[in-house]
């Protein structure tokens, strides 16, 4: 079945649909790393081999965030539900934006909810966590292949 998911990737709804995600994806992306500290200021204090390789990172990521999300659409088209795998783009995003976001934020956020502790410095503006985060949408689409291979219909014949 995964086959006949990546095939409806190619149609009109998908290639749409998978544009808007990225492009949604990359926004995101984009503003934590610019809320975490500028490209401008990544360059001076790490050089610019940092720069590209978190930029590429972001590109990276909104694709295969997207092709995930659109693997789960697809999902839900030929099985009729959902699969469990959708969430980790989501989880990779909410990562990155409480570890690698805006210190301030995160601060807060965890003192509004009753967590209080003192923020480290992240080495290489946080790149180490975007790592982490592109390894939680690649366990993601193993985990949507899988259950496209091998998940049944909750449909009873």
């Amino acid at each position: 079945m995964f086959n006949e998911a990546i095939k409806l990737q190619a149609t009109k709804k998908y290639v749409i649909q998978g544009s808007l995600f990225f492009l949604t994806f990359m926004l995101i992306y984009f503003i934590v790393d610019s809320l975490n500290m500028s490209y401008k200021d990544m360059q001076e204090t790490y050089g610019l081999f940092l720069v590209i390789v978190n930029i590429t990172t972001n590109v990276l990521m909104s694709f295969l965030s997207a092709f995930l999300m659109n693997l789960s659409t697809a999902m839900a088209t030929l099985k009729g539900k959902e699969g469990k795998a959708q969430s980790f783009g989501f989880f990779s995003v909410l990562f990155g934006i409480l570890t690698y976001g805006c210190t301030s934020c995160v601060i807060a956020f965890f003192a509004s909810v009753g967590i209080a502790f003192s923020v480290a410095v992240l080495p290489l503006a946080g790149l180490p966590y975007k790592l982490i985060s592109l390894l939680l949408i690649v366990i993601g689409l193993f985990w949507i292949r899988r259950e496209l291979n091998h998940g049944t219909c909750q449909v009873k014949a």
